[in-house]
This record gives structure tokens, sequence and C-alpha cells, in this order.
């Protein structure tokens, strides 16, 4: 991402949003991962 301002880093909101985003992008692919199992096993 480019960013306009003089300061190379992000405002706090958008940090924890990336967070946010990876956190649940994680717990996605875990999830995904665990029904693959379950549907596999059976």
């Amino acid at each position: 991402m480019l960013w306009s301002d003089p300061e190379n880093k992000p405002p706090k909101f958008l940090r924890e949003t990336q967070e946010m985003l990876r956190r649940s992008g994680v717990l996605l692919a875990l999830a995904m991962v665990v029904l693959m199992l379950v549907m596999g096993a059976r």
C-alpha cells in the first residue's frame, strides 16, 4: 500500500484493522482445514 502521508506508518485504527483481518484470516484457514478433515473422516 502507498501512503501519501510523510509518515511511513499508517494510522492506529488502520493497523488494528489489518491485525484483525490477519487474525480472522488465520481462523478462517484453520476452520477450513478442520472442515476438510471432518469431511474426509466420514
